[in-house]
């Protein structure tokens, strides 16, 4: 199909142009944990160390099968927001991320960074170690710190 200067004009206007191209991202190979990146950001439920692994799994649970964003925190110890996720057609929000939560992994994919931000677009899941971070034997399975006190 060509396009008429005046027709590409009109689609680059409209946001409509040809998907960005992949010189845009980087493709990667990067290991890490699958987690809930609202309790990894805001400490609502303790610091870095208590809000991964075993301590944290079923809340990483919840919390992706609400919406909240999944990432991947990388050895490199960047956290990498995951856009979408091989396996789940639209988004990293499905069957196939709560499969994964709290798993070390090693993913395959597109790295596109911006405003200091990492996105990831996994394409394929290269290893699934499990949960391999098993501090609930320090945190419990709900941090103590997370659990209210009772009113008096």
């Amino acid at each position: 199909m060509k396009l008429t200067p005046i027709f590409a004009a009109s689609m680059l206007a409209l946001g409509l142009a040809a998907p960005a191209s992949a010189s845009e991202g980087e493709r990667i190979q990067i290991t890490g944990e699958i987690i809930d990146t609202w309790c990894y950001f805001s400490g609502v439920m303790g610091g870095p160390d208590a809000v991964v692994g075993s301590a944290h799994h079923t809340c990483a649970l919840w919390c992706s099968a609400g919406g909240i964003p999944v990432g991947l925190l990388g050895e490199d110890g960047e956290v990498y927001m995951v856009l979408k996720i091989e396996g789940d057609d639209q988004n990293a929000s499905g069957d196939t991320n709560l499969n994964l939560a709290s798993h070390e992994i090693t993913a395959d994919g597109m790295l596109y960074k911006r405003d200091g931000l990492n996105y990831l677009v996994v394409e394929k899941v290269v290893t699934d170690h499990g949960i391999t971070n098993l501090n609930h034997e320090d945190y419990g399975v709900v941090p103590g710190f997370a659990i209210p006190e009772p009113k008096k």
